[in-house]
C-alpha cells in the first residue's frame, strides 16, 4: 500500500488551492487592519495626557501577553454575550479582527522604533517652520520613519500568514480546515496535509527572501547615507 496516493492528491489539490485564496485574503485584511490600528496605538502612546498613554500601554501588554487562540475564542464566542456593546460576527470577520488587533500591538512597537529613529533636528525644524502637527507627521516624520521598518513589517506579515490555520478553531474554511474536511471524508490525511504544507512553504519562503533582500538593501542605503554625512563633516 502506497503511503502517498498521487491520484487522490491530484483530485483534492484544486479544492485546497481555492481555499488558499481565502487564507491570503484573511492575511492581507488582518495585516491592513494591524498596520492602521498599530499606528493609532503608537500615536496614542505619545499623547501628553498620561492616563491615555498608560491605558494604551496596558492594552498592548495585555494583548501581547495572552495567546491568539484565547483571544479568538473570546471575540467569536464570548464577545456577542457582552451586554450593550457585544455583537455577533462571522467567523471570517472575527478572525480578521482578532489577528489584526493582536499583531497591531507588535507593529506599534515597530512604528515606535521608526519614529524614535527620526533625528531630533527634524522635529525642531518643523517647529521652526511653524508646521502643524498633521503636516509634521505626514510630511516629515512618517516619510522618514516608515521606509527603514518595512523589512520588519514584512516579517510580521509572513508570521501572520503562518498563523491563519488557528482560524480552523472557529470553523473558518481556510487551507487547513479544508484539508481536514477532505481528509475526513476518506480517512486519508497524508496527501491533504502535505499539499497544505507545500503551499505554505511556496508562499512564505519567497516572501522571506524578498524581506531579506529589502532589509539588506535598506541597511546598505542607510550605511551609505551615514558614510556620506560623516565624510561631509570631515570636509567641513
Amino acid at each position: 500500500m502506497d503511503v502517498f496516493n498521487w491520484s487522490y492528491a491530484a483530485e483534492v489539490f484544486p479544492t485546497i488551492f481555492r481555499a488558499m485564496f481565502v487564507t491570503l485574503g484573511i492575511t492581507l485584511a488582518a495585516f491592513a487592519a494591524a498596520l492602521v490600528f498599530g499606528l493609532v496605538l503608537t500615536l496614542l502612546r505619545r499623547v501628553k495626557f498620561k492616563p491615555v498613554a498608560y491605558l494604551v500601554h496596558g492594552f498592548i501588554e495585555f494583548v501581547r501577553g495572552t495567546p491568539v487562540l484565547v483571544q479568538l475564542f473570546f471575540v467569536y464566542f464570548a464577545w456577542p454575550m457582552v451586554p450593550v456593546i457585544g455583537f455577533k460576527m462571522t467567523a471570517v470577520t472575527a478572525g480578521i479582527v482578532t489577528l489584526g488587533v493582536h499583531y497591531s500591538t507588535y507593529l506599534s512597537e515597530i512604528y515606535r522604533s521608526g519614529i524614535e529613529s527620526v533625528d531630533q533636528g527634524q522635529w525642531e525644524a518643523s517647529r521652526a517652520l511653524n508646521f502643524s502637527k498633521t503636516k509634521t507627521w505626514t510630511k516629515i516624520v512618517l516619510p522618514q520613519a516608515i521606509p527603514p521598518i518595512i523589512p520588519m513589517l514584512g516579517n510580521y506579515l509572513i508570521v501572520l500568514f503562518k498563523e491563519t490555520p488557528l482560524l480552523m478553531a472557529i470553523s473558518v474554511n481556510e487551507m487547513l480546515m479544508t484539508a481536514k474536511n477532505l481528509g475526513s471524508q476518506v480517512f486519508s490525511f497524508v496527501e491533504v496535509y502535505t499539499i497544505v504544507g507545500l503551499l505554505f512553504l511556496l508562499l512564505s519562503y519567497p516572501s522571506s527572501l524578498l524581506v531579506g533582500y529589502l532589509e539588506k538593501r535598506m541597511n546598505n542605503r542607510y550605511a551609505q547615507k551615514a558614510k556620506k554625512v560623516k565624510k561631509e563633516d570631515v570636509i567641513v
